[in-house]
């Protein structure tokens, strides 16, 4: 069995590296030139679904890899006002079980360790156009530059805006979610460090604002230092080895996100870029404490980028075939709960285990297909639903209505604040926050 993948993100790389331990032949196309293009390098966070899936597909080289190219693990999760005072302060795990924890990666280095190994796997600058299927059961693959490539099975790995899904699925529709977000990327200088507190330093910090403005502050710091050395020497083998970290561009730094719905922000915002969106966001929260602010005016210009959050809309499931989808490219869904990547990890898993059998024989690929979308479906979909639900990232949440956004902002501190003074309302929310439902399949 052949196997194509279009698409060399998260999810795609990991069913690679899954299919290609099994024995299993596959090829991934990715539209980047190189492996150096498409360097993000904000926060992903990895929840024990995700880590799970990792450990199940990666070589156990590449995940120790994983963890080690991981930045520090946050400590607590705040929750503050625009004024930096703090109304909940919750102490979180330790991340030190590989898989049962909550960890922080840079996307490009996320990206630059599933690149790992995959050189005889992985097409660069191949632009899917279009696909054909032919009665034998085999499916052609067609790029931009005229070639193709001929498999069993077509994986649509491609994201949002997935080709693969248009041409299979033309029905399936993504929506505005309504909500506009501009993410920013701070060196960690002794300068900036001083301008958070301890426990924001070692936290994941979320932030109700006035005025219908949410933001979000991550601190990632990673086990080497700014010229690419490794800070400690007992990282230094495995850090030395890894080929990946001569391509990545992610050093400390500091994640300064603001989001809200779109009427909250310039109607040209994702037509801006660079000081030009620094300055929108210095605008729009010209009422922050000056400490935030400054952390805005110090940011990489480059590394800014405005963002319209979309959501996909569910699907009826189709009649099966050789082509099918996983991530992105079938529930886009929003950040609001964090489990985007973590449900894509999940897909590649289960349909790694599903391809491997067809591989073997136990089961034909169009069973292997239809038991795969039989299970991704629902837990796809619900994540969709949940991640609209969480922490403002609908339109029509009521934090951004003028006439109940005062009251809705009231009650959400007031949460937070007596989640953080109750002991029982901690452990459920911690209970909530390290448990992914649905995940105990993968266990």
């Amino acid at each position: 069995m052949r196997v194509i993948i279009i698409g060399g993100g998260t999810g795609g790389m990991c069913l690679a590296h899954g299919l290609k331990r099994a024995g299993v032949d596959v090829v991934v196309y990715e539209r980047y030139g190189s492996r150096r293009d498409g360097l993000y390098g904000y926060r992903v966070g990895i929840d024990p679904t995700g880590n799970r899936a990792l450990k199940e597909c990666l070589p156990p080289e590449l995940f120790d890899t994983f963890v080690a190219t991981c930045a520090r693990g946050p400590r607590y999760f705040n929750v503050l006002t625009e004024s930096m005072h703090a109304t909940a302060s919750i102490p979180l795990r330790d991340d030190s079980d590989e898989v049962n924890s909550e960890r922080s990666v840079s996307r490009s280095t996320l990206r630059q360790v599933l690149f790992t190994g995959m050189e005889d796997v992985i097409h660069f600058g191949k632009e899917y156009t279009h696909y054909t299927q032919h009665e034998n059961g085999t499916v052609t693959a067609h790029f931009s530059d005229g070639t193709s490539d001929n498999g069993n099975v077509l994986i649509a790995a491609d994201g949002t805006r997935s080709a693969v899904r248009e041409q299979l699925l033309p029905h399936a529709q993504i929506k505005d979610a309504g909500i506009t977000s501009i993410a920013t990327k701070t060196p960690l200088t002794p300068e900036t460090r001083a301008l958070l507190t301890d426990e924001m330093l070692s936290g994941i910090n979320l932030l109700f604002a006035t005025k219908g403005l949410i933001g979000m502050v991550h601190v990632m710091e990673f086990k080497w230092d700014a010229a690419g050395n490794p800070k400690n020497p007992a990282d230094a083998k495995l850090l030395d080895s890894w080929s990946g970290l001569q391509f990545d561009n992610t050093r400390d730094y500091i994640n300064l996100s603001i989001w809200s719905s779109h009427d909250h922000f310039p109607e040209n915002i994702i037509e801006q870029r660079g000081s030009e969106l620094i300055a929108t966001a210095l605008e729009i929260t010209r009422n922050w404490h000056p400490n935030l602010r400054r952390i805005f005016e110090l940011a990489d210009p480059e590394a800014a980028f405005p963002l319209r959050i979309s959501t996909s809309v569910p699907v009826e499931p189709w009649k099966t075939t050789n082509i099918t989808l996983l991530g992105d490219a079938i529930h886009t869904m929003t950040p609001g709960q964090g489990v985007g990547a973590n449900t894509a990890l999940r897909d590649a898993a289960l349909l790694c285990r599903e391809l491997v059998a067809a591989d073997r024989g136990e089961k034909s690929v169009l069973t292997a297909l239809s038991d795969y979308e039989a299970v991704m479906l629902p837990y796809g979909f619900a994540r969709v639903a949940d991640s609209l639900n969480n922490n403002g990232t609908s339109g029509d949440d009521p934090l951004y209505s003028r006439s109940t956004g005062r009251l809705a902002l009231f009650g959400a501190r007031t949460y937070f604040s007596l989640t953080s003074k109750i002991p029982a309302m901690r452990r459920k929310f911690l209970d909530d926050l390290y448990t992914y439902r649905g995940a105990e399949d993968l266990a």
